[in-house]
């Protein structure tokens, strides 16, 4: 089945099988490995991507069912060779352990933070609960989440070079 989505600001026409899934599409024919296969059943979060801004369980949606749609995964948040301060917020508030969640984390971040840049604590363990993390513990990746939101707001406020 061929579909047309723009993955990472780039516009692809693919060829995927009509019962393969966004995980499956994103790392064995686009080689996206940072999109993590974990339990491939919708409840450990290694899998989350952006799909036209939400996050999502890459492992329970079918690929065809992406056609049109614009989706992010980690390798599409640095820009110029420079973190994104999600990625530099959890690096900063160790965050991040054998790095296994980390990738499904930082896009439920993301797709929290770009609706609600200044969220409650309990905003951010919503947005992260179908995370599963079995190193960090989840302070960390609470901590990060908050000084992501710091950094976002300080990085808007540095005046752009013309």
């Amino acid at each position: 089945m061929n579909i047309s989505c723009t993955i990472n600001s780039r516009t692809l026409q693919l060829d995927v099988a009509e019962n393969a899934t966004l995980l499956e599409m994103l790392r064995n024919q686009l080689g996206l490995t940072g999109v993590k296969r974990g339990c491939e059943s919708g409840e450990c979060g290694a899998c989350t991507v952006i799909v036209d801004g939400r996050a999502v369980l890459s492992c329970m949606i079918p690929a065809p069912e992406v056609d049109g749609k614009s989706i992010v995964t980690i390798e599409g948040l640095s820009q110029n060779d420079e973190l994104d301060p999600i990625q530099q917020a959890f690096i900063a508030k160790g965050a991040v352990q054998c790095g296994f969640c980390t990738p499904g984390m930082i896009l439920s971040a993301k797709a929290l933070l770009d609706v609600s840049p200044h969220p409650e604590r309990s905003q951010i363990q919503q947005a992260i609960a179908g995370n599963i993390c079995r190193c960090t513990g989840y302070e960390q990746i609470i901590a990060a989440i908050i000084y992501a939101a710091e950094l976002r707001e300080n990085n808007a406020k540095q005046p752009t070079n013309l």
